[in-house]
């Protein structure tokens, strides 16, 4: 990329191979960053579902905390492998997959800065659309803000997913709430203004000067995500758009108390493999 100009942001289509390569380097050359700006917030052994801060000890999305010891659990999009860290705290055998080197590099620095406390079994750097697992691998799989906003192709994501979980198998993953796609991604009152098509599914696109992209991310209606979760072999259990909590006080990017009070900034689907 070009270092003397900033990326120009754009809305355009963009294959899964672009958003894919273009994903990976984003986070690989972000990841410091990410971890130092949010990393108080997410906690090194924290399963926290989004910016508003639900946490899956009290949400159980999962199913019942009791109930996740000796569970072999998939997270896919792990970053730093938090959400991981805190299931292996419950008895769970985690294995954490990200499509980035450097966010599970900072994974093992998490790790060895608390030895002797519960870790994750695995790191597995892998593109969630071709899982490296047998069939019928998992009980549980999750995803908090992991791989489903950045592909192309969702349904391939969720249909490998399917695949590695045995039947009956729970898979709960969190994305961006699409009616934020028709909002400016601003935290303050110019944020609260519809200002595109809810139902324009043209990619958001950040290019370098020769239009190579360099971070994608992909729009899907809530009918959309519903239709996907069922072509790949799941039941939707629940949807889950949490409301944000008067405790939290934070901005995070656009998400802010402002906005959160009035629309939802975050969509949970809870499924189970048919």
């Amino acid at each position: 990329m070009n270092q003397d100009h900033e990326p120009e942001a754009t809305r355009r289509d963009a294959s899964d191979t672009e958003s894919s390569r273009a994903n990976r380097g984003w986070w690989d050359r972000n990841a410091d960053e990410y971890q130092s700006e949010h990393g108080a917030f997410l906690g090194d052994d924290r399963f926290v579902w989004g910016p508003e801060g639900l946490d899956e000890a009290e949400a159980a999305l999962l199913g019942p905390v009791a109930e996740l010891k000796g569970r072999r659990i998939l997270e896919i999009g792990a970053g730093a492998a938090q959400c991981s860290r805190w299931l292996a705290a419950q008895g769970a055998h985690p294995v954490a997959l990200d499509l980035s080197h450097r966010q599970l590099q900072h994974a093992l620095r998490i790790a060895d800065a608390a030895p002797g406390t519960p870790g994750t079994s695995d790191l597995v750097e892998a593109d969630a659309g071709a899982l490296p697992f047998r069939d019928g691998s998992f009980d549980l799989a999750c995803s908090a803000y992991g791989a489903l906003p950045f592909v192309a192709d969702p349904v391939q994501v969720l249909r490998e997913v399917r695949r590695v979980l045995r039947p009956g198998g729970r898979f709960v993953f969190s994305v961006t709430h699409p009616i934020r796609w028709a909002f400016p991604d601003e935290p303050g009152p110019e944020g609260l203004s519809v200002a595109a098509s809810y139902f324009d599914r043209t990619p958001y696109v950040e290019q370098d000067g020769t239009g190579r992209a360099v971070y994608v991310e992909h729009h899907r209606t809530v009918g959309d995500r519903v239709r996907d979760v069922v072509a790949a072999g799941f039941r939707l259990l629940d949807l889950v758009e949490p409301e944000w909590p008067e405790w939290n006080t934070q901005e995070w990017g656009g998400w802010s108390p402002l906005r959160g009070h009035l629309i939802p900034g975050t969509a949970i689907f809870v499924c189970e493999a048919a």
